[in-house]
């Protein structure tokens, strides 16, 4: 069983009336960008814990967690109320494979998340290594409503550090929004607006997909990308797509 740390609330940002994010101190963890680890409340006597990835990068002095609130939920709607100085429980043990150490080497990574699922994405735009590794960095994030289209300080602060290197495509199902796609991440793959809005290709033989996200997504995606010959990367026969999903 994993150690328990404890950390202390710094900042509850909420973005909206159901999406939140936690800023947190005194839980340092060794983990990397794309990671994830569990936080829990202590709850009637029991310690109620939930999956949630680190937006913070690895070696910054807070951890960061981007959730939403599930009505129903015993966990999220209590997070959702934590006020600064009060706390909670984070696992010693962070895990998961959506990590860029997992994959091989190309010219373009495509970072492809719906709603929440940009979290482990940030973290790693806000880190050295996808910089260091791939010519080009395309982050797709795909939500209902443009208010959700969440963490725009960090894809400026990408975009002016890296210029054309990085691309970012917003876009939105339910309502038409300025500047953003409408649609769905693999009907937008499958009739090229998705490239079109990136202004790159996406080809097995230069690319990189990693998704995060909804488990329809995750799967339509990943037969989206299937038609165009990519494949599922594992240890044993490198491919040009990682998933991860721990909801």
């Amino acid at each position: 069983m994993s150690a328990w740390l404890e950390g202390e609330i710094v900042e509850n940002r909420h973005w909206t009336d159901a999406l939140f994010s936690l800023r947190v101190q005194g839980a340092a963890l060794s983990f990397q960008a794309g990671q994830f680890v569990r936080i829990a409340l202590d709850i009637d006597g029991e310690r109620v814990a939930r999956a949630f990835s680190m937006v913070s990068a690895p070696g910054e002095p807070l951890l960061e967690f981007y959730g939403i609130v599930v009505p129903e939920g015993p966990l999220s709607p209590r997070l959702a109320r934590l006020k600064p100085g009060e706390r909670l429980f984070v696992a010693s043990n962070p895990a998961g494979f959506l990590v860029l150490s997992e994959l091989p080497d190309a010219e373009t990574l495509w970072l492809m998340a719906t709603g929440t699922g940009i979290a482990p994405f940030v973290s790693m735009l806000r880190a050295d290594t996808p910089w260091q590794r791939f010519e080009n960095v395309v982050l797709v994030h795909a939500v209902r409503h443009a208010q959700e289209l969440v963490y725009r300080d960090d894809v400026e602060r990408a975009r002016v550090k890296h210029g054309a290197r990085f691309r970012y495509v917003p876009i939105v199902s339910r309502e038409d929004a300025a500047h953003a796609l409408r649609g769905r991440i693999p009907a937008l793959l499958r009739d090229a607006r998705l490239e079109g809005a990136a202004g790159l290709k996406l080809a097995p033989a230069d690319s990189q997909v990693m998704l995060c996200g909804n488990p329809d997504m995750l799967k339509d995606t990943s037969a989206a990308l299937a038609e165009r010959g990519l494949r599922k990367n594992r240890r044993r026969s490198p491919g040009q797509i990682t998933v991860e999903s721990f909801w």
